[in-house]
């Protein structure tokens, strides 16, 4: 009898060992960090060098690669390590964010120095730090408080500003699976433009925005060039398609004029597999924007700081010059602010590179009255599906208010009309109109992803208050039912009043990813609150253990206490989750802990610096809702296997991201 008690306990040891092993839902697999490692290692400003040394490079993922038709990692069915991450390393702020067609989505095009980036925060943010925020956003990180003027900083709008007299080093190179990313516009040959100069190296910034098969696209910066000793860029943004490693430009598509050809902005945001190539969507400058008021859009030179001024009598003249006269365009420091209307646009790309068709999706309003006021026009597609054989796109419009509002962003979905060609309707996403006057619902709102199944996710910015923040919502628009619903407390209280949030992507096993605010102070009495990256499934069937209708944050899918602090989920605490791919696998940015975080709760410290990651999740084959561990509000708190929603539990782990990304 002892002998087989002692065959049981073994037995029941080994069990429990296996059990404990399988905990968690997702496994956390770490991307390469080998493109950050080298913008890391690039020469950065000599009055900012010893700050960048110092400071660790921040990864961000955009998307990740589809997965095959039938792969499940869910059941097993998959081949993980073939989903490559889409993204960017960045060094220091941003300033002006790449991946939106005007900076912030204010199409008053007015956020662009210090000034302008305090205003927007109080106005649309309402943290009580915005003159911090404004001036790191500026500066940069890190920058010297007592002369912040300086330089000091890692990023930031001014050193963008400054560049026609400082020249300027890479802040951000796109990611391929952690790898840097050359695009075209690294390569001289693609400036057909007369009298710009000489190419300056790593002067370019890049964001990856997906991969689909052997294609992988995005945006890049101009290089900035060398002319007679200053340091103009030949355009602000462009985007860009590499086929096996070979990088190619998406040009402007519209015909006729020099300068939007020239310096207009072409983005890439989104893409699919079609028939006769790849079909990338985004935006496009069709028209140049300038008032006869420009002061509206340009920034303060006294913030730009290197001893140069607009021509206050003559502003207009100025401006419409760059326009008119192609000759002076990379000579006047003023041609660098030139401002656009734009559109949404496509590009059909073959297998070798070329791009044989392209057009705009849809009739913008700025067609016919491209400024009103101090309003632009703006339009974008963010993201493409193939719905029953044919395209559909989604992004926003603009919509003319007939208001002081004048035109606002206004979530739309394009389908062409015969094939894909130039002609493509648009269609306003129904329940999220936005009104005017005194009774403003929303800033703007723009859908973020379609699946296969003709359902879009997107945002919509409160234009007031609530519970004293001005909240960024989610919404989930079903074509097939003609309803659009919000992501709030009726779904789930992860999404609890006044929190702000990003639906950023579906598949089409209508699987939601995001991130969301993970406490409910009230925003507008301290800074920015911390993020956490959350799942939705949004349809009627179970994802493996997850159940439809469930709501999780992904800190608990991957959650193993069993095998304590030093595991390496514990090392983690995910802000964001960017894409997920028809077999169940994410893109996620994560804070990282080297040697994990001092306990399992979610507001655990971390006892050196942290670090800013991307990762890849990926389901673990077979796992349960038994295998769902909820993290502890707090340490002393019993840890409780679970398979129901979280409740009240919030995630505190501090994050900064963009308010949304681009697939």
């Amino acid at each position: 009898m002892p002998h087989k008690m002692l065959k049981l306990s073994t037995l029941a040891i080994l069990v429990a060992g296996a059990s404990q092993a399988s905990a968690a839902v997702y496994t956390i697999e770490p991307v390469s960090t080998a493109g950050a490692d080298k913008l890391a290692a690039q020469e950065y400003f000599p009055s900012a060098q010893a700050n960048a040394d110092s400071t660790p490079v921040s990864m961000f993922t955009t998307g990740i690669k589809p997965s095959a038709e039938g792969e499940n990692c869910f059941t097993g069915n998959c081949n993980a390590g073939s989903y490559d991450v889409a993204g960017t390393a960045r060094r220091g702020t941003q300033g002006a964010p790449l991946s939106d067609a005007v900076a912030f989505n204010q199409n008053r095009q007015f956020v662009n120095d210090l000034s302008g980036l305090y205003n927007y925060c109080l106005d649309d943010l309402g943290y009580n730090t915005c003159k911090v925020w404004a001036r790191s956003e500026y500066f940069g990180y890190g920058y010297n408080v007592d002369d912040e003027q300086s330089g000091q900083g890692l990023g930031g709008l001014q050193h963008i500003q400054q560049t026609w007299k400082n020249n300027y080093h890479s802040n951000a190179v796109a990611l391929d699976n952690g790898a840097a990313v050359t695009t075209k516009a690294d390569d001289a040959s693609a400036y057909p433009e007369q009298g710009i100069g000489t190419l300056q190296d790593k002067t370019t910034d890049a964001t990856l925005e997906g991969i689909v098969g052997n294609y992988s696209f995005g945006t890049s910066s101009s290089a900035v060039f060398n002319n007679n000793g200053v340091y103009p860029r030949a355009f602000a943004k462009r985007g860009f398609v590499n086929i096996d490693g070979t990088p190619a430009a998406l040009l402007n598509p519209v015909s006729g004029d020099a300068f939007v050809k020239n310096m207009g902005q072409t983005m890439a945001n989104g893409a699919v597999k079609t028939t006769d190539g790849l079909l990338i969507v985004g935006s496009s400058s069709f028209a140049p924007s300038f008032t006869s008021d420009p002061a509206s859009r340009r920034p303060n030179t006294d913030d730009i700081n290197i001893g140069l001024n607009f021509n206050d009598s003559d502003d207009y003249k100025v401006f419409k010059d760059c326009a008119t006269n192609p000759s002076n365009l990379y000579s006047t420091f003023e041609c660098q602010f030139s401002t656009f209307a734009n559109e949404a646009a496509f590009w059909l790309v073959d297998a070798s590179g070329n791009v044989v068709k392209s057009g705009v999706m849809g009739s913008n309003l700025a067609a016919v009255d491209k400024d009103h006021d101090d309003v632009s026009a703006q339009a974008s597609a963010n993201a493409v599906a193939m719905v029953n054989g044919s395209p559909v796109a989604v992004g926003y419009i603009s919509r003319d208010t007939n208001s002081s509002d004048s035109y606002v962003m206004e979530a739309a979905f394009f389908k062409p009309t015969t094939g894909i060609d130039s002609s493509w309707t648009q269609t306003a996403i129904p329940g999220i109109t936005i009104s005017t006057g005194d009774d403003r619902n929303y800033e703007y709102t723009m859908a973020n992803d379609v699946n296969a199944n003709f359902k879009v996710v997107g945002i919509a910015k409160s234009h007031k208050a609530d519970n004293r923040s001005y909240p960024q919502k989610m919404f989930i628009y079903d074509n097939a039912t003609g309803q659009t619903k919000f992501l709030d407390s009726s779904v789930s209280s992860i999404f609890f009043r006044g929190a702000n949030g990003d639906a950023e992507a579906i598949n089409d096993h209508d699987q939601v990813v995001g991130w969301v605010d993970s406490e409910t102070k009230n925003q507008i009495d301290g800074s920015e609150r911390r993020h956490r990256a959350f799942t939705y499934i949004a349809g009627s069937a179970a994802q493996g253990p997850l159940k439809a209708g469930s709501v999780w944050m992904l800190d608990d899918l991957t959650n193993d206490p069993e095998l304590g602090n030093a595991s390496v989920a514990n090392s983690y605490r995910i802000i964001s989750a960017t894409d997920v791919n028809n077999a169940g696998v994410i893109s996620a940015t994560a804070n990282y802990c080297a040697g994990g975080y001092q306990n399992l709760t979610k507001e655990a410290q971390c006892s050196v610096t942290e670090k800013q990651v991307a990762i890849k999740l990926v389901p673990k084959a077979n796992a349960t809702d038994k295998d769902i561990i909820v993290r502890k509000a707090e340490e002393d708190e019993p840890v409780k296997r679970s398979g129901g929603s979280l409740g009240i539990l919030a995630l505190t782990a501090l994050g900064f991201i963009g308010f949304r990304r681009r697939k």
